[in-house]
């Protein structure tokens, strides 16, 4: 009815019917578009970082593994380094690292789009262009930073960070602190970020396969030589100028075993830095729709367990009984040499890959330490710098060419030797030889200065009687925990010592 209250209020409004409008609008083509890469971007940010949260984590396994196999007199020393390592590593990267790293890599195609990072140094020779740093983005200036370049920044710096902690366990229980100090600022802002730039950040090592045809130039997908062989000849060059702790080589210069205070804790350790593996290999995607990343986290983590399997059955074998602390480092032996590879080799060809690191960390840390006479309290020589090496001749073995397409700019898959392309080793090689000798000079030249400026040993005294408290200023153990007196000194130096003569001579 018209004179009805409720179509009376309609009228006073106005309101008039209109047809049903679909639930429904079909957006056009380019918004569509945008909307989809916008989500995909967002997650692979999201992905990145979870991943470099992941690797930071490793800091603590890298603390537990290298404390649990040196003294309980030293671990405040040992522990400190590892946490101070993080922070004056990320500050020098901050800094200047980032920038001489990845100021030149171009366009981030999978953390949305952005080219400012497009600046690099570049020479020319016989008509080649050889990138050798960049020269955009120190200090994370505001005009550049986008969540793409910020969430880099993180990433790039936590493999850093991995790569500046390694020398702390080869040089542990005998390097004095301002030297670590003053050398970790080097490595975060000079000595990695340079072969970083020309690995990852379109340097001249990635781009062999455009100036000299060698397959996709120097592949590395998540650090094996950028990483962990830099960490390696760093730690090989710094404990050879350090020299052995005092009692580790007998008057005929035989080695004398020096444990470890607590297996657990290097056990723990262990596992920490497999588990947070999966972020550092599996992540280095950079791209959480990359579908890529389950193949990845598959081929780390069996060759994993080859490698501590392998080391596990070698030791056995030859020493007539399994070592737990080789178990381990076979386990990151597998976990290091995997890492170059991981994304372009099939499962088998990583298990191969992973039981040859268990013997190679095994015959590697007997060849450092008797035939070299280089005193490595953890392995880390071994571990970090034979398989590194071995992880980048095995990709130019084992790299089967079924991922990697338009990888440094060239079409098709990644090959090793075993499926036709010879290239790819050779780029590998060259890679190796340009780490060990950028690395192992500006490692030797910056120890060489802070000795003379610091001093990189700490005194003969303080070593004997732990580096805790003249190092840190703190036990990390009390001597009631150890066992001691008030006026004792630890008794496992009595192990290692025959007299003070050794401590004399190194005044």
């Amino acid at each position: 009815m018209k004179g009805d209250p409720i179509s009376r209020r309609t009228a006073d409004i106005g309101w008039k019917w209109r047809a049903p409008q679909p639930w429904c609008v079909t957006p056009d083509p380019a918004t569509l578009a945008k909307a989809i890469a916008d989500t995909q971007n967002a997650l692979n940010i999201v992905w990145t970082l979870v991943a470099g949260f992941l690797v930071m984590f490793m800091q603590a396994g890298f603390a537990l593994v290298e404390t649990g196999l040196t003294r309980a007199k030293n671990v405040a020393h040992t522990m400190g380094m590892n946490f101070l390592v993080y922070s004056l590593g990320m500050l020098s990267f901050w800094a200047v690292g980032f920038g001489l790293q990845m100021g030149g890599v171009g366009a981030l195609t999978t953390l949305g789009g952005d080219t400012v990072l497009s600046h690099e140094y570049t020479v020319a020779i016989a008509g080649n262009s050889y990138g050798l740093f960049g020269m955009e983005g120190f200090f994370l200036s505001s005009a550049l930073l986008t969540p793409g370049i910020a969430t880099l920044f993180l990433f790039q710096m936590v493999f850093m960070d991995t790569a500046a902690t390694i020398p702390t366990g080869a040089m542990a229980e005998r390097w004095k602190f301002a030297s670590f100090c003053f050398f970790s600022l080097l490595v975060g802002g000079l000595i990695y970020p340079v072969y970083a730039n020309w690995v990852w950040g379109g340097g001249w090592l990635s781009g062999l396969g455009r100036t000299h045809g060698l397959g996709h130039g120097h592949v590395d997908f998540a650090g094996s030589s950028v990483v962990h062989l830099t960490g390696g000849v760093s730690a090989l060059v710094g404990a050879r100028m350090l020299g052995p702790r005092i009692g580790k080589f007998a008057p005929d210069g035989a080695p004398r075993a020096i444990p470890g205070h607590n297996v657990p804790m290097a056990v723990l350790g262990t596992f920490v830095l497999a588990f947070g593996w999966f972020g550092f290999n599996a992540g280095s995607t950079l791209s959480g729709t990359d579908t890529r990343i389950a193949i990845v986290a598959v081929n780390t983590m069996l060759a994993s367990a080859a490698g501590a399997v392998s080391a596990c059955v070698y030791v056995w074998k030859s020493w007539g009984r399994p070592d737990v602390t080789m178990m381990c480092n076979g386990m990151l032996a597998g976990l290091v040499a995997v890492t170059a590879p991981c994304a372009f080799i099939s499962p088998t060809a990583a298990v191969v890959v992973g039981s040859v690191s268990g013997v190679l960390v095994v015959v590697a840390t007997r060849f450092v330490e008797e035939k070299l006479r280089i005193d490595d309290p953890v392995g880390a020589i071994a571990v970090h710098g034979f398989n590194g090496l071995w992880g980048i001749v095995a990709l130019g073995l084992f790299a089967n060419g079924t991922y990697g397409d338009g990888i440094n700019g060239i079409s098709g898959g990644v090959r090793g030797l075993f499926y036709g392309d010879s290239g790819q080793l050779a780029a590998g090689l060259v890679g190796i030889l340009a780490n060990t000798v950028w690395v192992g000079l500006t490692t030797a030249c910056s120890l060489w200065v802070l000795d003379r400026l610091v001093g990189n040993r700490s005194d003969p005294e303080d070593e004997i009687a732990g580096l805790d408290v003249p190092e840190i200023g703190i036990e990390g153990y009390s001597r009631e925990m150890l066992g001691l007196s008030p006026g004792q000194g630890p008794s496992l130096e009595a192990q290692v010592m025959t007299d003070t003569t050794q401590a004399r001579l190194l005044r």
